[in-house]
């Protein structure tokens, strides 16, 4: 059913310019759907992406009592190989499948590349305890979970 429903709230985003994050149920019937642009969500997109959800919701008979439409924020998840490519650059966070030299969670900078047959290669840059360099290598597979981890100042904009 959850495989089904993103399926169907990813067909209705086509051409609304914005890209499905997640969709997730919640307790007390609340069915929250993260959106996010290249440009940063903004309230209007928010707006306009519920009110069309929820006439498709109710015409494909989705039950929920209550839609959350919003942004992914600064910490947005990776859930998708696209995007560990498009955030590549960028500091994140992973939690791998299967420990690497005793430890699952690693931060750092992640690089990604893609070749010509489509093949993409994905490693972290990450400093350890002591301060010196290491790089992990990983496949997709291999993360269990990965978002963004921004450093934030006091004011909250990145640095």
């Amino acid at each position: 059913m959850a495989a089904e429903l993103i399926a169907l709230t990813q067909e209705a985003l086509v051409g609304m310019d914005v890209e499905l994050v997640d969709v997730e149920r919640a307790p007390g019937g609340l069915l929250r759907v993260t959106i996010d642009r290249p440009e940063g969500v903004r309230i209007e997109d928010c707006e306009r992406v519920s009110k069309h959800l929820s006439r498709v919701f109710e015409v494909e008979d989705i039950d929920y009592l209550r839609l959350e439409v919003g942004s992914p924020g600064v910490d947005r998840p990776l859930k998708r190989p696209e995007d560990f490519l498009r955030f590549a650059g960028e500091r994140v966070e992973i939690r791998l499948r299967q420990a690497v030299d005793n430890r699952k969670v690693f931060t750092g900078v992640l690089q990604a590349s893609q070749d010509e047959s489509g093949s993409a290669a994905y490693s972290l840059k990450y400093e350890t305890q002591s301060g010196e360099l290491q790089v992990l290598g990983f496949t997709f597979d291999d993360v269990e979970r990965a978002k963004l981890d921004p450093i934030l100042d006091f004011k909250g904009k990145k640095r």
